[in-house]
């Protein structure tokens, strides 16, 4: 079950600290706790701000940002009887001697406090512990409200002794706008074992738009959450067709470069940020981007690359329709990370990352791959036939028909894995245009394609 909190409360409690300080509450906390060292006394201050914009984030994280300084809430009880009071404050002041106390009062509700007159006998109770030499309490106490009648309400009943008053109006404003969209995406990867809002066809101009008609940052990612578990449901099982385009590689920079656009453990599952930071702006405002992320998922769309040199060891004799094969070459073909994904293996073999090789074979295989580029009809062939002697269902040029549109199958590997069947293209492009942008647009084309042949789209 996928998790994306809106509230303080349900943050996981190692995220709570990487939250953005709030550079106001901590200025006017440093300047109550500069006050008390030269006059004593107890401050007090009434914080006002909307409804998830951060106020309890912000206040609960003082001692995140302020090592020096103890935070903790005050109950029901604690805000309502002033021996409970300071009872917990002689706890705490024990168990935390050389920090300065912040008290927290939140989540209580306006309307009761007003009703039983709370704002005034806090007020007073707080305003005793000022006077009270004998203790010599030095403790900021924060009101946190999403009312403003209220916070003058609290700020008028310190009128018999204005010292505890530590400022008029206080309001907490969240981070701007512009950050809530990574804000958004940081929470959800972090409280998802790093997966991604994309992966569940929830795209970043989804989030921005969310942010920009709520009214707070807590308000944006309520919004994104319904989204999220609206569409989360239809990601499942949706098609037996998977799709790997097959990239071949001859050096470090070429692997890099497939590896920006992926992710490798997972099997080179393609990442569609990484892709979507490709796009130029007029791209991202004009295509038909929720149909392609949305390709993506449905056909689990993967790029793969394979080195040169274990597609040069099977395919010697490209016009030899079914020739024999050493039964070695077999083998460095079955060990590649691509033969483990269609055979359904990848789970089960230990990750290493794909890496340049140096070695004679290594070099002859990369001048061989410049010859075979412009024939990619022939290594389609060739690999079909080198899956079928590993013991898979495969076969080459194989269309594949909706009533929507039809593509064309270099490979085509039937009931692989999960009763799937694999829809391989072979992009056998020359070293020199393994590029950021080649592969960039290779990606769109292929996911334009398969939009349309699950009906995503139409043809244009």
């Amino acid at each position: 079950m996928v998790s994306l909190p809106s509230r303080y409360e349900d943050l996981d409690h190692s995220f709570r600290g990487r939250l953005q300080p709030n550079k106001a509450l901590i200025q006017e906390t440093q300047r109550a706790f500069a006050s008390m060292a030269r006059s004593g006394g107890v401050r007090f201050l009434p914080i006002f701000g909307d409804s998830g914009i951060g106020k309890t984030s912000a206040s609960l994280e003082l001692n995140t940002h302020l090592p020096e300084v103890h935070v903790f809430q005050l109950t029901d009880e604690e805000i309502r009887d002033r021996f409970e009071l300071v009872k917990r404050l002689n706890y705490e002041r024990q168990h935390n001697p050389h920090k300065s106390l912040v008290c927290v009062v939140d989540q209580y509700e306006e309307d009761v406090a007003r009703r039983e007159d709370v704002p005034t006998a806090f007020v007073e109770t707080i305003s005793r512990l000022d006077r009270d030499r004998a203790n010599s309490f030095k403790v900021l106490f924060l009101w946190l409200t999403t009312d403003q009648d209220f916070q003058s309400s609290l700020e008028q009943a310190t009128s018999r002794n204005r010292r505890v008053l530590q400022s008029s109006g206080f309001e907490i404003n969240g981070p701007p706008k512009e950050e809530w969209a990574d804000i958004i995406e940081e929470t959800f990867s972090f409280h998802n074992e790093s997966r991604k809002l994309s992966d569940y066809d929830v795209l970043r101009g989804d989030i921005e738009k969310s942010a920009i008609d709520a009214n707070s940052l807590g308000t944006a990612i309520e919004v994104v959450g319904k989204n999220l578990y609206k569409e989360t449901p239809g990601l499942k099982d949706l098609s037996r067709y998977k799709v790997i385009m097959l990239w071949p590689v001859t050096d470090s920079t070429r692997i890099a470069r497939i590896h920006q656009f992926v992710d490798a453990q997972r099997g080179y599952k393609l990442d569609w940020d990484s892709w979507y930071r490709e796009l130029s702006d007029d791209d991202k405002s004009s295509l038909p981007l929720h149909a392609y992320n949305r390709a993506r998922l449905y056909y689990d769309l993967r790029l793969v690359p394979i080195q040169a040199a274990d597609l040069k060891d099977v395919c010697k004799d490209l016009d030899e329709k079914s020739p024999n094969i050493a039964a070695s070459y077999l083998g460095h073909f079955k060990s590649t990370h691509f033969f483990n994904i269609v055979a359904g293996n990848w789970g089960s073999v230990k990750y290493a990352p794909l890496k340049e090789r140096t070695s004679k074979r290594a070099t002859e295989a990369k001048d061989w791959y410049q010859t075979v580029t412009r024939d990619p009809t022939k290594i389609g062939r060739r690999l079909a036939h080198t899956l079928n002697k590993l013991g898979l269902q495969a076969q080459h040029e194989k269309s594949i028909v909706s009533p929507h549109s039809k593509v064309r199958a270099d490979v085509f590997i039937e009931d692989s894995v999960d009763n799937s069947d694999f829809i391989v293209e072979i992009k056998a492009y020359s070293t020199e245009n393994t590029r950021p942008s080649s592969i960039r647009d290779a990606v769109r084309e292929t996911m334009k394609r398969h939009a349309q042949l699950a009906g995503f789209m139409p043809r244009s």
